[in-house]
C-alpha cells in the first residue's frame, strides 16, 4: 500500500450554535475547497445536557446534505414534509434538504453527547432535488473485526463489508476504534478526497502526532492511509471520503448554493414563504 501524506489538518474550536448549543467547529467556510465535497463538521462532546438541551429550532436548509453520526446521546427531529423521529446511540441521519426545507434537531436530555454533523455539498445539476430523510438505524450499519480493533461502516466499504449507498454523492463515513498502541491503514481510492476526524483520542500519522477533534486531509497521490493510536489510550476516528465537485461555493448560513445570487432568491424566498418547493408526495 503505497501510503498518501498529509496535506493539511484543522483543529477544532469551541463555538456556540442553534438555541445555545455548545459545541467544537472543525470545517466551514474557509475549508470548503480543500476538504470538497465536505463542507461542514462540526462534534458534539459533552456530559453537561446542559451544553446541548436547547438543541436546534426550526431552520432552514437548501443546497446540501446533512449528515448526522451519534456514537452517545439521543436527538429528536421533525420537519416541514411531515417527518419526525429519534436519531439514537451508533445511528445516522442522511438528509438531503435539496430544493428547500425547514427542519428542527432536538437533542434529548441524557450522560452524554458524543457525535458529529456533516455537511455535505450537493452537485450544481442535483442542488435543487426532492428533499428526503434517509434513517440509518444499527441494523444498516456492518461492524469489521481487525487485529487493532474494529470498523463500523456506516456508508461505502471497508474489509467486504458495504454500508448504504447515498443517493447523490458517494462519499463513505466509517467509524473506527483502535486500540491502544494499534495501527489502522485504511485504502482510499483514486481521485477521491480523504481525511479523518478525531473524536476521541490523539494519533500519529506519517511520523506526526495529531491531537483529538482535528480533521487530518490527505494527498491525493497514493492507495491508504495509515494511523497510529496513542500507546496509553484508544483512539476513536471518523474516516471521510469523496470524489470533490470542484463547483463554486456559495455560502449564506443553512443555505449553500453556486452564486450569491441564487444566495439572495433562497433568502427572498424564506421571506416571502415560497422557499419550499416540493412535500412528502414529491419525494416518492
Amino acid at each position: 500500500m503505497a501510503l498518501r501524506k498529509v496535506k493539511k489538518f484543522v483543529k477544532g474550536h469551541a463555538t456556540v450554535d442553534g438555541a445555545g448549543v455548545h459545541l467544537v467547529r472543525v470545517l466551514g467556510v474557509r475549508t470548503v475547497y480543500d476538504y470538497d465535497p465536505f463542507l461542514m463538521l462540526d462534534s458534539f462532546d459533552s456530559d453537561d445536557y446542559r451544553m446541548w438541551i436547547k438543541g436546534f429550532p426550526t431552520h432552514p436548509h437548501r443546497g446540501i446534505e446533512t449528515i448526522t453520526y451519534l456514537i452517545q446521546g439521543e436527538i429528536a427531529h421533525h420537519d416541514s414534509l411531515g417527518n419526525k423521529g429519534t436519531i439514537r446511540c451508533g445511528e445516522s441521519q442522511w438528509m438531503t434538504a435539496g430544493s428547500g426545507i425547514m427542519h428542527a434537531e432536538m437533542p434529548l436530555e441524557g450522560p452524554r453527547m458524543l457525535g458529529v454533523q456533516i455537511w455535505l455539498n450537493l452537485p450544481k445539476a442535483e442542488k435543487m432535488t426532492y428533499p428526503r430523510y434517509f434513517d440509518i438505524t444499527q441494523d444498516k450499519i456492518p461492524v469489521v473485526k481487525e487485529d487493532f480493533g474494529e470498523a463500523r461502516v456506516i456508508s461505502g466499504e471497508y474489509g467486504g463489508a458495504k454500508g448504504v449507498e447515498p443517493r447523490h454523492v458517494k462519499a463513505t463515513l466509517i467509524d473506527f476504534l483502535v486500540d491502544k498502541g494499534k495501527t489502522v491503514r485504511i485504502p482510499t481510492v483514486k481521485g477521491e478526497n480523504a481525511f479523518v476526524f478525531l473524536i476521541e483520542g490523539s494519533a500519529t500519522i506519517g511520523g506526526k502526532n495529531y491531537s483529538e477533534k482535528s480533521a487530518v486531509l490527505f494527498e491525493m497521490k497514493g492507495d491508504g492511509v495509515e494511523i497510529k493510536a496513542p500507546d496509553d489510550r484508544y483512539l476513536r476516528l471518523l474516516f471521510f471520503e469523496g470524489k470533490p465537485l470542484e463547483e463554486c461555493v456559495s455560502w449564506g448560513g443553512p443555505i449553500v448554493m453556486n452564486t450569491a445570487e441564487e444566495i439572495q432568491e433562497a433568502f427572498e424566498e424564506l421571506d416571502s414563504g415560497t422557499f419550499i418547493k416540493h412535500n412528502a408526495k414529491d419525494a416518492g
